[in-house]
């Protein structure tokens, strides 16, 4: 057995990837190997390891899966025998419909380890965010969890519906798009009253979420009509009538918006989940991606700065990549488990933003002073030079080949010994540009954010005239007041400013831009 490897078996909740559970986020964070199904979001698999085998195994509810559910078992057993942890990231909860006790009960015939995490299912999920509450006392002390898609040809058969229909309050259907008409003749024949009200929910938890509500007699026709489809969930009860005073989801301020992430992939997941936490639909097109210096002259420097740290009595740090390639360049990766880079007990760390500042004390850094508000660099400037003290300093600024010299420049005219180094630089990575072009003159884009200049010249290059006219047109967000200066510049001024220089702080500006326009 010790040198089996173990089987963890993850509910990855109905669709927004916010709502796995803490549990499940740990496991997926120490996988050796990930076996998803097709609604598994990038943003769920990149909580896994980097050195991670991902899998996809293809099934999506009860469509043709990729594989059989033998083949998936023998894929689970297979790798943990090998000694590996193994995740197997399912949809919802694993027990629900989801096939889980099958995958555990052949490791447990294989004799593995293995653990089940539990996740939110889609049938309670789903009603939530479309303001239905499954049980209310004033309507419903009871509900039922059925699968409408059993058997495609037999769902009567299957399934008691005529009897299920008089036992519950509250009746949720998952998977029963296609056997709707029948589903729906059973129940009224079973003696459900026609006028029962019933809710259809698309994609729910998602900012792409759409719910119709009808009586139950109703509900094909007003399915048809909107064109809902599956994945859908089916609510049946009377709880159904609260969600006109209990619509909550449909109802965030950026909800169904679809906004443009600029920022480096590594960087767009704090973004993205600000941006899905308000209602909106990140569309992620990386304009920079971030690399550390490779000239042979620009190494050397890095090298000597690194070797000499002690020498340092302040760091100063404008940004998290910042702290991210100076560790790395220290011969570490940004963590807690990385032991720090040796500076000097007398070296003091000031950051410009809390967020600049999280990644350097998960990297192990003091930090002692941060500059928040205002995110421009005179601002920190101005804060920095009072808490120095003059000629003795020693100052270290880790940047990007291109950052801005205003903080270097302006210590060095007080006296400070200054070097300004670069330790990383960024690049304009591949961008499907016509594909771009098309979502911008199309209207498929409704705003689009900038967490630097580089940002936006990298995004200016791939548009024509048509593109970049309508790009004009759209609310457009910036993290900073410097990168506001640069969209001024090139004729796309910002109608969103960030107060603070964070992802959430620029959302936030967002969605006051968004209200001003209402």
């Amino acid at each position: 057995m010790s040198d089996l490897g173990r089987v963890v078996l993850v509910g990855a909740g109905p669709g927004d990837p916010d709502l796995i559970t803490v549990r499940g986020a740990k496991a997926l964070a120490g996988a050796d190997v990930v076996l998803f199904d097709q609604l598994a979001t990038d943003d769920l698999l990149d909580l896994a390891p980097a050195r991670a085998e991902r899998i996809n195994v293809g099934k999506r509810g009860h469509e043709e899966p990729t594989r059989t559910q033998e083949e998936i078992n023998a894929l689970i057993v297979e790798h943990a025998k090998a000694g590996r942890t193994v995740v197997r990231l399912k949809g919802g909860d694993p027990f629900v419909f989801g096939r889980g006790g099958e995958e555990v009960s052949a490791c447990a015939e294989a004799g593995l380890a293995f653990e089940i995490v539990p996740g939110v299912t889609s049938s309670i999920a789903a009603a939530a965010y479309a303001g239905i509450p499954v049980t209310d006392r004033r309507y419903s002390a009871s509900f039922a969890v059925v699968t409408g898609h059993k058997d495609p040809s037999h769902a009567a058969e299957q399934t008691r519906w005529r009897e299920l229909g008089k036992a519950v309050d509250t009746l949720v259907i998952l998977m029963g798009m296609r056997n709707l008409p029948k589903v729906v003749e059973e129940l009224i024949a079973g003696g459900k009253s026609a006028e029962t009200p019933v809710a259809a929910v698309m994609h729910g938890t998602l900012p792409q979420q759409r719910t119709v509500t009808a009586t139950l007699s109703g509900i094909c026709d007003a399915v048809e009509a909107a064109g809902l489809r599956a994945p859908s969930a089916i609510i049946v009860g009377d709880v159904v009538g609260l969600r006109a005073g209990l619509s909550w989801w449909e109802q965030q301020p950026l909800f169904g918006r679809r906004v443009l992430v600029t920022r480096a992939r590594q960087q767009a997941a704090e973004l993205c989940a600000a941006l899905r936490a308000q209602g909106a639909i990140p569309v992620v097109r990386p304009m920079i991606d971030l690399s550390s210096v490779e000239a042979a002259a620009e190494r050397a420097v890095v090298d000597r700065v690194v070797t000499n740290l002690a020498h340092y009595t302040a760091l100063v740090f404008t940004s998290s990549n910042a702290v991210r390639f100076f560790v790395e360049a220290c011969g570490g990766v940004p963590g807690p488990e990385v032991a720090p880079p040796a500076l000097s007990p007398k070296t003091r760390v000031f950051c410009v933003g809390d967020t600049t500042a999280r990644a350097a004390l998960d990297a192990g850094l003091p930090v002692h002073l941060v500059a928040s508000g205002r995110s421009d660099a005179e601002a920190l400037l101005a804060r920095l030079l009072p808490a120095l003290d003059g000629p003795e300093e020693r100052v270290l600024i880790p940047r990007s080949r291109i950052a801005r010299t205003v903080i270097a420049d302006g210590l060095g005219k007080a006296g400070l010994a200054v070097d300004s180094v670069a330790f990383y630089e960024n690049r304009r990575p591949e961008v499907d540009d016509a594909a771009l072009r098309a979502e911008l003159v199309s209207g498929e884009i409704d705003a689009l954010t900038f967490s630097s200049p580089s940002t936006v010249d990298h995004f200016l290059l791939g548009l024509d005239e048509a593109s970049r006219e309508a790009a004009g047109r759209v609310m457009i967000a910036a993290i900073g007041r410097t990168t506001a200066r640069h969209l001024e510049e090139v004729g796309l001024p910002a109608t969103a400013i960030a107060s603070r220089p964070e992802a959430g702080a620029m959302v936030e500006a967002l969605v006051h831009a968004s209200r001003d326009r209402a």
